[in-house]
């Protein structure tokens, strides 16, 4: 699916009571460790004390198409996060039934396929596999493919890319002004809602995973956020 089809399909939030049960701000605050203390976004120089401004967002959406029916796709994104970093995550269904020692199956994660985008482009497959022995115990494991280790040359920095893609006239990596209008259509509807809500937005600290509002929006369903 490309990037325009998929934005296409994904089904906004508009409705005030969807956006509060699926969709999550948040501002960070002062943190990090005594040695690298991070100034909270409302100590920012020009920035308002009493800003509202989001930095961070998590959100539970859905693709309206017959292939991702029912799936559920989880974004979260933020500034001043424990790391920079792009991944997309995509856990595997668990079977209705494990026939063989279920007990021990049933404390493992679904089996996931991550693609990581950035810093550093890696494949990886998680699974459980049993740890060699008489005893039958269930461990993760993965198998992993790394652009770096794998090519062991070195390669354009991003901008460096982008900016040489740009002279030769490739717009792979570049976004069309369409797939910009669409990703607004999105957006526009959770900050109208949000600029009216009379709750005060979600605080978390600088270097941490986000708001608590957000695990508990992934938490409600079962499952958890990928945190490295």
């Amino acid at each position: 699916m490309t990037k325009g089809k998929l934005l296409r399909a994904i089904r906004p939030l508009t409705e005030p009571g969807d956006i509060a049960r699926r969709a999550v701000r948040g501002q960070y605050t002062r943190g990090g460790t005594r040695d690298n203390l991070i100034v909270g976004y409302r100590e920012e120089g020009g920035v308002d004390p009493l800003s509202s401004t989001e930095t961070f967002v998590a959100l539970r959406l859905h693709i309206d198409n017959w292939r991702w029916a029912d799936v559920p796709v989880y974004i979260r994104t933020g500034k001043c996060l424990p790391r920079r970093t792009t991944e997309v995550v995509m856990e595997f269904r668990r079977p209705p039934h494990l026939p063989l020692f279920p007990a021990e199956a049933a404390t493992l994660e679904p089996d996931a396929l991550v693609a990581r985008v950035q810093p550093d482009e890696v494949i990886s497959l998680r699974f459980g596999a049993k740890v060699p022995g008489h005893e039958f115990r269930i461990r993760k494991a993965s198998m992993d493919f790394s652009y770096s280790h794998g090519y062991g040359e070195s390669r354009d920095d991003a901008y460096e890319r982008v900016i040489l893609d740009a002279l030769i006239g490739d717009a792979t990596l570049f976004i069309r002004a369409d797939e910009v209008a669409r990703s607004w259509r999105i957006v526009d509807p959770l900050l109208a809602c949000w600029h009216e809500a009379p709750d005060p937005i979600p605080l978390y600290h600088a270097a941490t995973w986000g708001p608590r509002e957000a695990t508990q929006l992934i938490e409600k369903d079962g499952r958890r956020w990928h945190d490295l």
